[in-house]
């Protein structure tokens, strides 16, 4: 492993407070279990808008200061992001810190052609910052099999699931999150949640309901916006999963994203075992979202997924079915607890029904191990589009590579090229390729 001054230097920086608080003779699993890592994300991605502006779909984003739209979205970053995990101190109550520093640094953009969330855009030009970045800390403290963390998140739970490899750099939380394990096959995750810093943002802001399906949500009467009335300052959520063997596991979460909505999910997964290198996954998962005063939030989204593994390959199919009077609610930059969720869309509009194929392939079958990819199309119909118009329609294919190289000089180097194509009476027609080089350095 690789000790680096630099690493040292971020190392004691962020740990020092911690270890002048506590007697020298209880910090030396804090320092020897400590590991740190340095993560390289080269990223581009281009967006080409296939559709005209005269068309029925969405108008697409308008440029600062002009009275045009964006034919495409193109833009090229580096990304590091530097992570570190202390263990713990000697002692009942165990006290740790964690650290994750980021910085994404441009390489080509254009005010025509940005806003692909890669970089940070100025909002007064529409042009990308020439660098961006963020540096967060986490205080744990772990009591038997339970542990506390305060401080910077990255939470991935059926009611928050964190951005993490979308864009340049990851979605990151500040709040304060409890798990515990105290009894077996239960863990239990309670927290909360008040500010969020977005993929592409140096800034720690308040949190945001998505643009639900189209703006038919409501607050304050008036239709959704991305601005205050969309607003809330606490994300509070409860989630109870309980193995009852290797096989079956189920999981009931509620949350709460103040004055906004209230969010019920269910979800259940079992595996069963074929034999031969042979199983079947069911997937699961019901949600029940309401409004908390100040929205008219209200959907329950069902969506269930069977995957088909065999051999090196894997074959899957789902369906996704939204009903009430809006589509389904989530944190505004963040993974929703759908099958359906793919690169682009989430399928999740006001009355839409969605269906999935999917398949996977591992080339270590062929003796290529690292190399591995999946392509899958989703096709979503019924969403209602309001004043009169006809059902919107949409579907999305998607075709994912990625190589990883297993050993030798360029052992944790990564390839992946990420190719989509969307179209839509409702949304925005566009092609998309992303291309992700990565390379994680153990620094130790």
């Amino acid at each position: 492993m690789i000790f680096s001054p630099l690493a040292r230097a971020i190392t004691l920086a962020t740990a020092g407070g911690l270890l002048l608080a506590v007697p020298s003779a209880a910090i030396a699993d804090f320092i020897n279990d400590s590991k740190a890592s340095l993560e390289l994300r080269n990223f581009y991605m281009n967006r080409d808008f296939r559709d005209s502006t005269t068309s029925t779909n969405t108008k697409p984003p308008k440029l600062v200061g002009k009275d045009e739209y964006r034919s495409k979205s193109e833009e090229w970053a580096q990304g590091f992001i530097l992570r570190f995990e202390s263990g713990y101190t000697e002692g009942t109550v165990g006290l740790g810190l964690d650290a994750i520093g980021s910085v994404g640094i441009k390489l080509d953009s254009g005010r025509g052609r940005s806003d692909t969330q890669l970089l940070q855009v100025r909002k007064s030009t529409g042009k990308a910052e020439d660098n961006y970045g963020d540096l967060g800390v986490t205080a744990k403290a772990k009591v038997s099999k339970s542990l506390l963390k305060v401080g910077t998140l990255m939470p991935r739970l059926p009611v928050v699931g964190t951005n993490l490899e979308g864009r340049l750099l990851p979605q990151t939380f500040q709040g304060g999150i409890l798990t515990t394990q105290e009894i077996d096959g239960l863990t239990v995750d309670l927290g909360r949640l008040n500010r969020v810093n977005q993929r592409n943002s140096s800034d720690n802001e308040v949190l945001r309901i998505n643009n639900v399906a189209n703006g038919e949500v409501k607050v304050k009467g008036n239709k959704f916006k991305a601005g205050k009335a969309g607003e809330s300052t606490a994300f509070d959520f409860a989630s109870f999963n309980y193995k009852w063997s290797s096989d079956l596991s189920t999981t009931y979460s509620f949350s709460n994203l103040d004055d906004l909505y209230k969010q019920h999910v269910l979800n259940g997964i079992h595996m069963w075992n074929l034999g031969d290198k042979r199983s079947l996954k069911t997937d699961l998962r019901f949600s029940r979202s309401t409004n908390d005063g100040k929205s008219n939030v209200d959907n329950k989204a069902f969506s269930g997924m069977l995957t088909y593994a065999f051999g090196y390959s894997k074959l899957g199919a789902s369906y996704q079915k939204m009903t009430g009077a809006t589509g389904f609610a989530y944190i505004a930059g963040t993974d929703p607890f759908l099958v359906n969720y793919s690169q682009i869309r989430d399928f999740a509009a006001k009355d839409e029904k969605s269906w999935q194929l999917r398949y996977d392939y591992n080339f270590a079958g062929m003796g290529i191990p690292g190399l591995s990819l999946f392509t899958r199309y989703v096709s979503g119909s019924g969403v209602d589009r309001g004043d009169n118009k006809s059902s919107g329609n949409e579907w999305e294919r998607d075709f994912d590579v990625t190589y990883a190289f297993q050993e030798g000089p360029l052992k944790n180097f990564s390839v992946r090229w990420r190719n989509s194509a969307v179209r839509s009476n409702f949304f925005r027609d566009l092609d998309e390729n992303r291309l992700i080089v990565g390379y994680s350095l153990p620094l130790w």
